[in-house]
């Protein structure tokens, strides 16, 4: 049994994919710290035709695109949010794996917490259900057919009620 689950751990551990980041040593800026908010920023933006990645971890055209777009806004001196401005402005919210909280994406930040209650309301309807079902008793008749289908099968004394 241990031995099982130690190659279970062990195909787990193999299959799982290991996070490489996408972004190649010719992208990268020289300076360490411009470096660090282009990775920031590219942490945050999804790409466009992965749209589960940021741009950071996919190798797709148009991330390694919007990697060097991130990169070149910021040599030229934009803050932070100028970039992410930048970016929104030509791609929309959705571009961002963050979208903010506003009345377009309102439905964006809504819709996750209206399937966990109507999951849970389902649930506890179903349960509800389930503890609604009627427990009649046994009638005389009932019980004496029982006693009797049980010795039969068992080759025991009748149940009798406590």
């Amino acid at each position: 049994m241990h031995l099982r689950i130690a190659f279970l751990a062990l195909g787990v551990a193999l299959g799982a994919p290991i996070a490489a980041h996408a972004v190649q040593p010719d992208e990268m800026l020289a300076d360490p710290k411009l470096e660090h908010r282009a990775r920031d920023i590219s942490g945050g933006v999804r790409c466009m035709v992965c749209q589960n990645e940021n741009i950071d971890d996919s190798n797709a055209p148009l991330a390694r695109d919007l990697r060097l777009l991130v990169r070149e806004r910021l040599k030229k001196g934009d803050s932070d949010d100028q970039v992410r401005d930048y970016l929104v402005a030509r791609y929309g919210d959705f571009v961002l794996l963050k979208p903010p909280l506003k009345p377009d994406t309102l439905i964006l930040w809504i819709t996750p917490a209206l399937v966990l209650l109507g999951a849970a309301a389902f649930t506890i309807a179903r349960m509800r259900g389930r503890n609604m079902a009627p427990t009649a008793a046994l009638t005389q008749e009932e019980r004496a057919e029982l006693d009797r289908l049980v010795a039969k099968s068992d080759g025991d004394a009748p149940i009798t009620k406590a």
